[in-house]
């Protein structure tokens, strides 16, 4: 009988250290983590799916990277918001990371205020910090980042806390004005990882 959701309802001290764990478990995930740091990405953290797609597929023994399209990286500067700035982090980011299996994809927070609106067709306000753009994710089960400090410590945010991850279920975040994201990205992750519970967007 599958265990997957060993980690479901307990408490946030247990949860936050099984992520850790799993987190840590992975060599990949922690070569970005470590470029990340050392390449003294402002205000940098790894998110989403390369978090919530390898806790879901370590639970149920699949591959660590099985779903995974690419490998999101945020940060914070709003020092340049020009996009050559942030080109240069990206270049500067795949440069040390050649060897990963996945894309990664940097994207400066500070930044996201230009584009949003005329990709999505929704005002976006301007954010303040990188984990500020947690809030306002479509589904709540995404909002996690990670990041690991000078001493090697993992920080872990995750505004809604961690147990619709745990528990196999993707919660709407009706924060944000995020249905049809929402809707198709749980459409794609119910296809994929049967064992995940869908939430619908409420009327």
């Amino acid at each position: 009988m599958s265990d997957h959701l060993k980690y479901a309802g307990a408490d946030a001290k247990t949860q936050r250290a099984a992520l850790e764990t799993i987190i840590r478990s992975e060599p990949v995930l922690m070569d970005v983590l470590e470029a990340v740091r050392d390449l003294r990405v402002p205000d940098g953290w790894l998110v989403s799916g390369a978090i919530y797609n390898l806790v879901w597929n370590r639970l149920t023994d699949r591959p660590s990277f099985y779903g995974v399209n690419d490998i999101d990286v945020i940060y914070f500067d709003d020092d340049d918001l020009s996009w050559d700035a942030e080109d240069r982090v990206i270049r500067l980011i795949e440069a040390a990371l050649l060897d990963v299996p996945v894309p990664v994809q940097p994207r400066n927070q500070a930044r996201v205020h230009l584009w949003y609106e005329q990709k999505f067709g929704i005002a976006f306000a301007p954010l303040t910090s990188a984990c500020e753009s947690l809030e306002r994710y479509a589904s709540k089960t995404h909002a996690i980042a990670a990041r690991l400090d000078d001493t090697g410590a993992l920080e872990l945010v995750a505004p809604f806390g961690l147990d619709d991850l745990f528990a196999f279920r993707v919660t709407p975040n009706t924060q944000a004005d995020s249905r049809v994201t929402h809707t198709t990205k749980g459409a794609r992750i119910a296809a994929m990882w049967p064992e995940v519970t869908v939430v619908p967007w409420p009327e």
